[in-house]
């Protein structure tokens, strides 16, 4: 379930420079990496969070909502791992931003025919983005502490039901 934080001072900055980043209209993958300039400039710390959120849920990952631009260009969203969650494999519907700000993240990067091509372990400060085609991946805590990750798509991810596109087997 995803519940919505209101905006705090901390993501101030970064919603402007997304903003900027975004009136470029540069092509997606361009658009990834200057959003992704932009969060490394203004990651946000966990606090960004209540403690509440920070716990996580013990049944799945879980996100939260941190900002939806009116427009619907683009949504920053929380999400929260507890030790052994992992996503699906899947792709998505629009380019991505992403940094850690809590623990470690593990991403398993496929090709199209869902062979491992690469694998990443993110840690507090690793920021990247990416954009489709050629974004199949699949995230993972394989460590024995909560990790958080902001995350900002390329639309609004409330209004459409979440970021992916596909789910492979």
């Amino acid at each position: 379930m995803t519940t919505t934080t209101l905006p705090t001072s901390q993501l101030t900055d970064l919603v402007a420079g997304v903003r900027t980043a975004i009136a470029q209209h540069a092509d997606w993958n361009d658009t990834a990496q200057l959003v992704a300039e932009e969060l490394r400039r203004n990651l946000p710390t966990p606090d960004v969070l209540t403690p509440e959120q920070r716990l996580g849920s013990p049944d799945r990952y879980i996100s939260h909502t941190l900002h939806v631009e009116p427009d619907g260009s683009f949504s920053i969203i929380a999400l929260v791992w507890r030790p052994g969650q992992l996503t699906r494999i899947h792709d998505h519907v629009t380019w991505c931003a992403f940094g850690v700000i809590q623990g470690v993240e593990h991403e398993d990067l496929f090709d199209a025919e869902l062979r491992i091509v690469g694998q990443s372990d993110n840690h507090v400060g690793d920021v990247s983005g990416f954009a489709p085609p050629g974004d199949i991946h699949r995230v993972h805590n394989t460590t024995d502490s909560t990790a958080i990750s902001v995350h900002i798509y390329g639309t609004d991810v409330t209004a459409i039901g979440g970021s992916a596109r596909r789910y492979y087997d």
